[in-house]
């Protein structure tokens, strides 16, 4: 290598190569959802173990990593069967969901709160929604429970099945 950005190129490109070539459990009725699934998981999961992947994928989306993301949602979101005039959209949105879920959960996690117990941070949180005036936050409060018992990976997937739902929803016949 000749210098550090291309050592930092390399190894974005080694730990997204690795999470791209996760496969899914197969179920032949719901494969390119299931495939999309297992690669936002993959990247999930390699970005909460080397968050500075995040930062990299940002600083370089115009070099071979980020449009090799963006190749394997959108395989799938034309097998899905999203029209030719929808894919592009479909497949930025899914593409920036995981990017930037997988890449905020990581900064939290290891960047912002390195040597703090997640349990501490987000109990602390939790109470200082709680605290917010109810006129001007009654929904912050009422989810402040949520917040303190969720489950990042669980609250990323869902995020993607309803990305996912909201596709079938307007770009898929209804069966």
């Amino acid at each position: 290598m000749a210098n550090k950005s291309e050592l930092l190129v390399a190894a974005t490109d080694a730990v997204v190569a690795a999470a791209l070539a996760i496969e899914p459990a197969k179920s032949p009725e719901s494969l390119s959802q299931d495939r999309i699934r297992a690669v936002a998981l993959g990247l999930f999961d390699a970005i909460d173990q080397h968050p500075w992947v995040a930062a990299q994928l940002t600083a370089s989306s115009y070099q071979s990593t980020t449009p090799r993301i963006f190749e394997s949602i959108g395989r799938q979101v034309c097998a899905l069967g999203v029209p030719e005039d929808s894919r592009f959209t479909a497949a930025s949105v899914l593409v920036e969901y995981i990017l930037g879920a997988a890449g905020q959960n990581a900064a939290n996690a290891r960047v912002l709160w390195p040597d703090i117990d997640r349990v501490e941070v987000l109990d602390a949180v939790s109470r200082a929604w709680e605290e917010l005036d109810p006129d001007d936050y009654p929904f912050t409060r009422a989810v402040a429970d949520q917040l303190r018992e969720h489950d990042d990976r669980e609250q990323f997937l869902g995020g993607i099945d309803l990305v996912l739902t909201g596709i079938a929803a307007l770009h898929l016949p209804s069966g």
